[in-house]
Protein backbone atom coordinates (compact mmCIF):
# COMPACT_ATOMS: atom_id res chain seq x y z
CA UNK A 1 0.00 0.00 0.00
CA UNK A 2 1.24 3.23 -0.57
CA UNK A 3 0.44 6.65 1.40
CA UNK A 4 -1.74 9.91 0.15
CA UNK A 5 -2.36 12.69 1.37
CA UNK A 6 -5.95 12.42 0.18
CA UNK A 7 -9.20 12.88 1.91
CA UNK A 8 -11.74 11.85 -0.62
CA UNK A 9 -13.46 8.96 0.90
CA UNK A 10 -16.94 9.16 -0.24
CA UNK A 11 -17.67 5.98 -1.22
CA UNK A 12 -18.53 6.05 -5.24
CA UNK A 13 -21.88 6.72 -6.55
CA UNK A 14 -21.38 6.44 -10.05
CA UNK A 15 -19.17 3.68 -10.73
CA UNK A 16 -18.98 1.62 -14.14
CA UNK A 17 -16.85 -1.90 -15.41
CA UNK A 18 -14.90 -1.23 -18.58
CA UNK A 19 -14.08 -4.81 -20.37
CA UNK A 20 -12.41 -4.65 -23.53
CA UNK A 21 -13.42 -7.90 -25.87
CA UNK A 22 -11.64 -9.15 -28.71
CA UNK A 23 -14.05 -12.66 -29.72
CA UNK A 24 -15.83 -13.18 -26.44
CA UNK A 25 -19.18 -14.08 -27.93
CA UNK A 26 -19.52 -16.98 -25.63
CA UNK A 27 -18.66 -15.26 -22.20
CA UNK A 28 -20.88 -11.58 -22.69
CA UNK A 29 -24.83 -13.25 -21.82
CA UNK A 30 -22.73 -15.40 -18.77
CA UNK A 31 -20.69 -12.31 -17.75
CA UNK A 32 -23.24 -9.73 -17.76
CA UNK A 33 -25.57 -12.22 -16.19
CA UNK A 34 -23.14 -12.58 -13.10
CA UNK A 35 -22.10 -8.97 -12.78
CA UNK A 36 -26.10 -7.72 -12.37
CA UNK A 37 -26.65 -10.77 -10.05
CA UNK A 38 -24.19 -9.43 -7.60
CA UNK A 39 -24.18 -5.72 -8.40
CA UNK A 40 -27.55 -4.39 -9.75
CA UNK A 41 -27.73 -1.72 -11.66
CA UNK A 42 -23.89 -1.22 -12.02
CA UNK A 43 -23.22 -0.05 -16.18
CA UNK A 44 -20.77 -1.87 -17.89
CA UNK A 45 -18.46 -0.47 -20.98
CA UNK A 46 -17.69 -2.89 -23.47
CA UNK A 47 -14.29 -1.74 -25.70
CA UNK A 48 -14.75 -4.15 -28.96
CA UNK A 49 -12.12 -4.44 -31.29
CA UNK A 50 -13.77 -5.00 -34.07
CA UNK A 51 -14.73 -8.96 -33.47
CA UNK A 52 -15.94 -11.31 -35.52
CA UNK A 53 -17.05 -14.05 -34.05
CA UNK A 54 -20.45 -11.81 -32.71
CA UNK A 55 -19.35 -10.56 -29.80
CA UNK A 56 -21.05 -7.10 -30.75
CA UNK A 57 -24.41 -9.20 -31.46
CA UNK A 58 -24.12 -10.42 -27.99
CA UNK A 59 -23.49 -7.06 -26.31
CA UNK A 60 -26.44 -5.72 -28.34
CA UNK A 61 -28.22 -8.19 -27.04
CA UNK A 62 -27.29 -7.42 -23.45
CA UNK A 63 -27.52 -3.81 -23.92
CA UNK A 64 -31.55 -4.37 -24.64
CA UNK A 65 -32.23 -6.10 -21.90
CA UNK A 66 -30.03 -3.98 -19.33
CA UNK A 67 -32.00 -1.14 -19.43
CA UNK A 68 -29.07 1.63 -19.92
CA UNK A 69 -26.63 0.01 -18.17
CA UNK A 70 -24.13 -1.51 -21.07
CA UNK A 71 -22.71 0.71 -23.40
CA UNK A 72 -20.38 -0.49 -26.36
CA UNK A 73 -17.50 1.34 -27.60
CA UNK A 74 -16.66 -0.45 -31.10
CA UNK A 75 -13.36 0.21 -32.66
CA UNK A 76 -11.86 -0.48 -36.23
CA UNK A 77 -9.64 -3.53 -35.42
CA UNK A 78 -7.62 -5.42 -32.83
CA UNK A 79 -5.47 -1.93 -31.27
CA UNK A 80 -4.72 -3.61 -28.25
CA UNK A 81 -5.69 -3.75 -24.71
CA UNK A 82 -4.25 -0.36 -23.83
CA UNK A 83 -5.79 1.60 -25.65
CA UNK A 84 -8.67 -0.02 -25.13
CA UNK A 85 -8.71 0.95 -21.41
CA UNK A 86 -7.45 4.22 -22.55
CA UNK A 87 -10.48 4.48 -25.27
CA UNK A 88 -12.74 3.21 -22.43
CA UNK A 89 -11.72 5.63 -19.33
CA UNK A 90 -11.87 8.92 -21.61
CA UNK A 91 -15.24 7.96 -22.72
CA UNK A 92 -16.09 6.92 -19.21
CA UNK A 93 -15.04 10.16 -17.61
CA UNK A 94 -16.70 12.50 -20.00
CA UNK A 95 -19.96 10.82 -18.67
CA UNK A 96 -18.78 11.88 -14.98
CA UNK A 97 -18.61 8.41 -13.96
CA UNK A 98 -16.52 8.67 -10.29
CA UNK A 99 -15.04 5.18 -9.97
CA UNK A 100 -13.83 2.75 -13.07
CA UNK A 101 -12.98 -0.81 -12.67
CA UNK A 102 -10.95 -3.01 -15.18
CA UNK A 103 -12.36 -6.54 -15.81
CA UNK A 104 -11.57 -9.30 -18.26
CA UNK A 105 -14.37 -10.65 -20.35
CA UNK A 106 -13.41 -14.24 -19.69
CA UNK A 107 -15.08 -14.98 -16.40
CA UNK A 108 -10.81 -15.21 -14.82
CA UNK A 109 -12.23 -12.36 -12.72
CA UNK A 110 -15.23 -13.39 -10.28
CA UNK A 111 -18.03 -10.24 -10.33
CA UNK A 112 -18.89 -11.25 -6.49
CA UNK A 113 -15.76 -9.40 -6.22
CA UNK A 114 -16.60 -5.75 -7.92
CA UNK A 115 -18.72 -4.90 -4.59
CA UNK A 116 -15.78 -5.34 -2.72
CA UNK A 117 -13.79 -2.86 -4.49
CA UNK A 118 -16.30 -0.18 -4.87
CA UNK A 119 -16.58 -0.62 -0.89
CA UNK A 120 -12.86 -0.05 -0.83
CA UNK A 121 -12.94 2.93 -3.23
CA UNK A 122 -14.38 4.70 -0.65
CA UNK A 123 -11.40 4.54 1.42
CA UNK A 124 -8.87 4.11 -0.98
CA UNK A 125 -7.59 5.96 -4.42
CA UNK A 126 -7.14 2.54 -6.22
CA UNK A 127 -7.47 -1.03 -5.77
CA UNK A 128 -5.81 -3.83 -7.00
CA UNK A 129 -6.94 -7.03 -7.52
CA UNK A 130 -3.93 -9.35 -5.93
CA UNK A 131 -3.58 -13.09 -6.73
CA UNK A 132 -0.20 -12.91 -4.53
CA UNK A 133 -1.51 -11.55 -1.28
CA UNK A 134 -2.98 -13.36 1.77
CA UNK A 135 -6.47 -14.84 0.54
CA UNK A 136 -5.21 -14.65 -3.14
CA UNK A 137 -4.51 -17.02 -5.48
CA UNK A 138 -4.78 -18.53 -9.09
CA UNK A 139 -7.27 -22.08 -10.18
CA UNK A 140 -6.45 -24.35 -13.14
CA UNK A 141 -3.33 -23.05 -14.06
CA UNK A 142 -0.58 -24.54 -15.38
CA UNK A 143 2.54 -24.37 -13.75
CA UNK A 144 4.22 -22.80 -16.81
CA UNK A 145 1.71 -19.98 -15.76
CA UNK A 146 2.01 -19.68 -12.44
CA UNK A 147 5.73 -18.96 -12.70
CA UNK A 148 5.42 -16.62 -15.57
CA UNK A 149 2.86 -14.41 -13.92
CA UNK A 150 4.84 -14.33 -10.64
CA UNK A 151 7.91 -13.68 -12.52
CA UNK A 152 6.39 -10.94 -14.40
CA UNK A 153 5.46 -9.12 -10.94
CA UNK A 154 8.59 -9.91 -9.37
CA UNK A 155 10.58 -8.12 -12.14
CA UNK A 156 8.74 -5.50 -12.23
CA UNK A 157 9.11 -5.04 -7.94
CA UNK A 158 12.64 -4.84 -8.13
CA UNK A 159 13.17 -3.07 -11.13
CA UNK A 160 10.82 -0.08 -9.91
CA UNK A 161 11.02 -0.59 -6.28
CA UNK A 162 7.39 -1.17 -5.99
CA UNK A 163 5.55 -3.15 -2.67
CA UNK A 164 2.43 -4.15 -4.82
CA UNK A 165 2.99 -7.71 -5.03
CA UNK A 166 0.71 -8.08 -7.88
CA UNK A 167 1.88 -5.82 -10.56
CA UNK A 168 0.34 -7.67 -13.49
CA UNK A 169 -3.21 -8.01 -12.88
CA UNK A 170 -6.11 -6.78 -14.83
CA UNK A 171 -8.78 -6.49 -12.17
CA UNK A 172 -8.41 -3.25 -10.58
CA UNK A 173 -10.49 -0.15 -9.52
CA UNK A 174 -9.87 3.28 -9.54
CA UNK A 175 -11.50 6.93 -8.40
CA UNK A 176 -11.90 8.84 -11.54
CA UNK A 177 -9.73 11.67 -10.12
CA UNK A 178 -6.23 9.01 -10.31
CA UNK A 179 -6.68 8.62 -13.69
CA UNK A 180 -7.42 12.31 -14.21
CA UNK A 181 -4.28 13.16 -11.95
CA UNK A 182 -1.92 10.03 -14.09
CA UNK A 183 -2.96 11.38 -17.56
CA UNK A 184 -3.58 8.26 -18.97
CA UNK A 185 -3.49 9.47 -22.44
CA UNK A 186 0.14 9.08 -22.23
CA UNK A 187 -0.01 5.78 -20.98
CA UNK A 188 2.24 3.93 -24.37
CA UNK A 189 2.02 0.15 -22.74
CA UNK A 190 0.33 -3.05 -23.77
CA UNK A 191 -0.69 -6.14 -22.24
CA UNK A 192 1.07 -7.06 -18.79
CA UNK A 193 2.90 -3.74 -18.92
CA UNK A 194 0.13 -1.87 -19.29
CA UNK A 195 -1.20 -2.90 -15.65
CA UNK A 196 2.35 -2.18 -14.42
CA UNK A 197 2.56 1.18 -15.93
CA UNK A 198 -1.03 2.36 -14.33
CA UNK A 199 -0.23 1.06 -10.82
CA UNK A 200 3.65 2.88 -11.44
CA UNK A 201 1.68 6.10 -12.62
CA UNK A 202 -0.23 6.03 -9.27
CA UNK A 203 2.20 5.41 -6.80
CA UNK A 204 4.75 7.75 -8.33
CA UNK A 205 1.64 10.21 -8.00
CA UNK A 206 1.35 9.73 -4.47
CA UNK A 207 -1.79 7.65 -4.70
CA UNK A 208 -3.21 5.76 -1.93
CA UNK A 209 -3.02 1.75 -3.49
CA UNK A 210 -4.54 -1.12 -1.83
CA UNK A 211 -4.56 -4.57 -2.65
CA UNK A 212 -7.56 -6.75 -2.59
CA UNK A 213 -7.17 -10.38 -2.39
CA UNK A 214 -8.74 -12.18 -5.40
CA UNK A 215 -8.88 -15.39 -6.90
CA UNK A 216 -7.97 -15.78 -10.68
CA UNK A 217 -9.41 -18.41 -12.38
CA UNK A 218 -8.63 -19.38 -15.96
CA UNK A 219 -11.22 -18.95 -18.74
CA UNK A 220 -13.80 -20.79 -19.27
CA UNK A 221 -14.25 -19.95 -23.40
CA UNK A 222 -12.79 -18.33 -25.99
CA UNK A 223 -8.67 -18.12 -26.33
CA UNK A 224 -6.15 -16.51 -24.01
CA UNK A 225 -4.73 -13.77 -25.74
CA UNK A 226 -1.18 -14.07 -23.39
CA UNK A 227 1.57 -13.98 -25.93
CA UNK A 228 5.54 -14.18 -25.89
CA UNK A 229 5.65 -10.48 -27.41
CA UNK A 230 3.13 -9.35 -24.69
CA UNK A 231 5.43 -11.33 -21.94
CA UNK A 232 9.21 -9.49 -23.67
CA UNK A 233 7.30 -6.09 -24.14
CA UNK A 234 6.47 -5.97 -19.87
CA UNK A 235 10.60 -7.38 -19.45
CA UNK A 236 11.70 -4.15 -21.39
CA UNK A 237 8.73 -1.75 -21.03
CA UNK A 238 9.85 -1.59 -17.00
CA UNK A 239 13.13 -0.33 -17.56
CA UNK A 240 11.56 2.50 -19.74
CA UNK A 241 9.51 2.94 -17.24
CA UNK A 242 11.94 3.98 -14.47
CA UNK A 243 13.74 6.34 -16.91
CA UNK A 244 10.31 8.22 -17.28
CA UNK A 245 9.46 8.56 -13.82
CA UNK A 246 10.36 11.93 -13.80
CA UNK A 247 8.17 12.84 -16.33
CA UNK A 248 5.33 11.48 -14.16
CA UNK A 249 2.53 14.13 -12.79
CA UNK A 250 2.68 14.22 -9.32
CA UNK A 251 -0.27 14.57 -6.65
CA UNK A 252 -1.11 18.70 -6.71
CA UNK A 253 -2.19 19.94 -3.14
CA UNK A 254 -5.51 21.17 -5.10
CA UNK A 255 -6.23 17.05 -4.97
CA UNK A 256 -5.43 16.32 -1.36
Amino acid sequence: MTKSTSTDRAKPTKPIVIIPTYNEADNIGPLTDAIWKHSPGLDVCFVDDNSRDGTQEKIKIAQSAGHGRVHLISRAGKLGLGTAYIEGFRWALAEGYDAIIEMDADLSHNPADLQRIITLLGRHDAVVGSRYVDGGGTANWGLNRKIISRFGSLYGRFVLGLRIRDLTGGFNGWRAKVLQVMDVEQVRSEGYSFQIELKYRAVTAGFDVVEMPIVFTERRAGQSKMSGGIVLEAMYRVWQLRLLRRTFPQLQPEHT
